[in-house]
């Protein structure tokens, strides 16, 4: 997990000697990559001097990569051998765009990632499904189904793919992710706009949510600027009331194409260029002494 190179050549894809070709592929993978690279044990992020990890961070990380990487059992395939088997860990993409539509076996690299774990991917959006209605025609809303839930469960035996077109506020107020455990979730935002003046407004209420929860949120963003803009927004509306896990700074899995603005030529990007990661506040409990 220390850069594109190394981790398409550790997981032995096929070579890529053409720098057009590593910009179309980096391109889809950096979504997966990005996640992997940040919750893996072996992830390029730490304490250590300009590793940008925080020590809440690691507390928080630590929780994950222990259900992540689980112990062997020694489970078999006869009756013997049957163990207990712990719940997935639930990865919720929020304000899900252009990732919610990429091909499943993009996906399916998160899964190769953590073998040993379970994984629920949950996308979350009014735009989720856009593009997608004649491959998936979106279910009517019935008791069963109240928000219509669109689920993948053949993407692979350990992993399984969740759809909401609805924002996350009215799926948080009706407690259907309920409860939320920092040892099997966290929240995925890719380039959320956070503190976009057009978007801003959309996370209003949404961001209070997600800190109450306590579990990590990770962040994306084109450009240092816009990831930096989002960052000075989450800590002025929720100052005193937010941990930061994980320092901005360049995210070493983004796309290595840049993408030119065709309303602004001076404006180029690139998917995730930056990675950074914060959570609601935790309060420790401690004793006094005394009368």
């Amino acid at each position: 997990m220390t850069n594109w190179d190394t981790f398409l050549y550790t997981r032995q894809f096929e070579a890529i000697n053409q720098d057009r070709s590593m910009r179309q592929a980096t391109r889809l993978l950096t979504y997966p990559a990005t996640i992997a690279s940040v919750l893996h044990e072996l992830s390029p992020y730490n304490i250590k001097k300009d590793g940008r990890l925080t020590f809440e961070g690691l507390k928080s990380l630590s929780a994950l990569r222990y259900t992540l990487h689980p112990p062997r059992t020694g489970q078999g395939l006869d009756i013997s051998g049957l163990r207990l088997a712990s719940p997935p860990i639930r990865v919720f993409i929020l304000g899900a765009r252009a990732e919610s539509s990429l091909p499943r076996d993009i996906w399916a690299q998160l899964s190769h990632l953590f073998p040993r774990a379970s994984i629920h991917l949950v996308f979350i959006g009014p735009e989720s499904m856009v593009g997608r209605d004649s491959e998936f025609p979106l279910p009517d809303r019935t008791p069963e189904n109240p928000f219509g839930a669109i689920v993948e469960d053949r993407i692979s035996d350990k992993m399984k793919i969740t759809t909401y077109v609805d924002y996350f506020h009215t799926l948080h107020e009706a407690n259907l992710f309920y409860p939320y455990d920092p040892y099997f979730d966290c929240f995925m935002l890719f380039h959320p706009g956070l503190g976009h003046p057009a978007s801003a407004h959309e996370w209003e209420e949404t961001l209070p949510q997600l800190l109450s929860t306590k579990v990590p949120i990770i962040c994306t963003g084109y450009t240092d600027w816009d990831m930096q803009r989002d960052w000075k927004w989450v800590m002025e509306k929720c100052a005193g009331e937010v941990d930061l896990l994980m320092e901005p700074g360049e995210n070493l899995f983004r796309s290595l194409r840049w993408d030119l603005n065709d309303l602004d030529p001076q404006d180029i990007s690139c998917g995730n260029w930056g990675v950074w990661a914060f959570r609601g506040k935790r309060y420790e409990a401690t004793y006094k002494g005394g009368q």
